[in-house]
């Protein structure tokens, strides 16, 4: 495993076949963001003859994925949407990302293009399959608030839809692989080093061991565990509700024009929420839970216990508008349990063997809920980024030559 897990995204220029058009697109979205997307397209290739791939994920640039030069090779434009807090859990809103992506499609339709296949890799797995279901519906039938109450714009936008959606290693949505991933331990959210003994992943008398050595959780703790994970999200639910009502009561006092300095105070600035310890998953030290042929580790290092406690992890620090839309797995909207059953577009889903992000059940849940009624399923034996392992290993980019063999045989596209 990587140290650093970005460097498992990128791709050098040289990489690019030769000839390759890059053109850099900044769209303007309904609420008035500069949408920022990447469009590679492949030499000698007009638009309308060019189905265009599109790559986008909530938390991470995607105009260097690894990719690109492959599905470039393969004769298809690919563009990479940008979503406006890219990098930035702290104010990362699904809603106003599929406003982005949007504002993005809208532009690929006005310079030609007729066919779009969206590439949901990882977490954007979760935000195409959402950005899918908002784009099928009429617009007065949209999600039309935020999980804090703000409005959407979903209701205003003009969302294109896409043509097909491949899923690479998807993770079931944001909100729900941390719930898988969230220590339960953490007893006090203002002390990082609280811990309840019984339910400390780290603890020898819980099953823990050190690594490389598997540890052994017995069912029962299991499922306590799995139990208390979802209990910490609730309160953390709670903490940000009363954040966003604080804030909104502050902002009527200063529209009835009875507000003091402090609730004007309020009403401008945005409660900080800090998640400690949110790289915990059993299944990253336990190997014979959710068995795979991956190694010990998460996808933040090869020893949880180090990062968990470290200044790394998902959700850590966000807006309480960002944790309810994004990182709560109770009140996030982009999560496939709830948005697949409206995905009914064509399907390929391609799970990789040695993914400690995306786990077997958690690959099987996804492809459960997706309704579509043409899906292709392939396996690569690969790391969540790609990286081969095992013996008779594919390089890196074997997925690519999946996706566009989908593309160019599938009778739809």
């Amino acid at each position: 495993m990587a140290k650093n897990p970005g460097l498992n995204v990128d791709w050098y220029p040289a990489s690019l076949p030769t000839g390759t058009g890059v053109h850099l697109q900044t769209s303007v979205t309904v609420d008035g963001n500069a949408a920022k997307g990447t469009l590679f397209t492949p030499p000698g290739r007009e638009p309308r003859d060019t189905t265009v791939v599109v790559l986008m994920h909530p938390r991470v640039d995607f105009s260097r994925h690894y990719l690109v030069p492959a599905l470039v090779e393969a004769g298809h434009a690919v563009y990479a949407q940008q979503a406006r807090d890219a990098g930035n859990d702290l104010r990362l809103i699904h809603e106003q990302a599929l406003l982005d992506l949007g504002a993005g499609l809208e532009w690929l339709h006005t310079v030609g293009f007729r066919r779009a296949v969206g590439l949901g890799n990882s977490g954007g797995g979760g935000l195409l399959t959402y950005y899918v279901q908002q784009s099928h519906r009429a617009a007065a039938d949209r999600i039309t608030r935020t999980p804090a109450g703000r409005l959407s714009s979903l209701d205003k936008a003009t969302l294109p839809t896409l043509d097909a959606l491949a899923y690479l290693a998807p993770h079931p949505g944001q909100g729900t692989l941390l719930s898988h991933c969230i220590d339960p331990s953490v007893t006090d959210e203002d002390d990082p080093f609280s811990v309840d003994p019984g339910l400390d992943p780290f603890a020898e008398h819980n099953g823990h061991r050190p690594v490389p050595e598997s540890s052994a959780y017995p069912a029962e703790f299991v499922e306590r565990y799995r139990a208390a994970q979802l209990a910490r999200i609730a309160r953390i639910d709670e903490r940000a509700r009363s954040h966003v009502s604080e804030a909104r009561d502050a902002r009527r006092k200063v529209k009835d024009g009875n507000a003091t300095a402090a609730d004007r105070h309020r009403a401008g600035t945005a409660r900080l929420m800090t998640t400690w310890r949110t790289d915990a998953d059993l299944r990253a030290m336990d190997l014979s839970l959710d068995k795979s042929d991956r190694d010990y580790g998460s996808v933040y290092g090869h020893d949880p216990e180090i990062t968990n406690y470290g200044i790394v992890g998902f959700g850590r620090l966000t807006t309480p508008d960002a944790w309810l839309s994004t990182w709560s797995a109770i009140t996030s909207n982009a999560t496939i349990a709830k948005t697949g059953p409206d995905m009914t577009l064509p399907t390929l889903l391609i799970t990789y063997t040695a993914d400690n992000c995306v786990f077997p059940s958690d690959f099987d849940s996804i492809a459960d809920a997706i309704a579509s009624s043409d899906k292709q399923i392939h396996a690569i034996p690969a790391d969540h980024y790609g990286n081969p392992v095992g013996t008779g290993r594919q390089r890196r980019g074997y997925a690519a030559d999946l996706i566009a063999h989908w593309i160019r045989t599938s009778g739809q596209l």
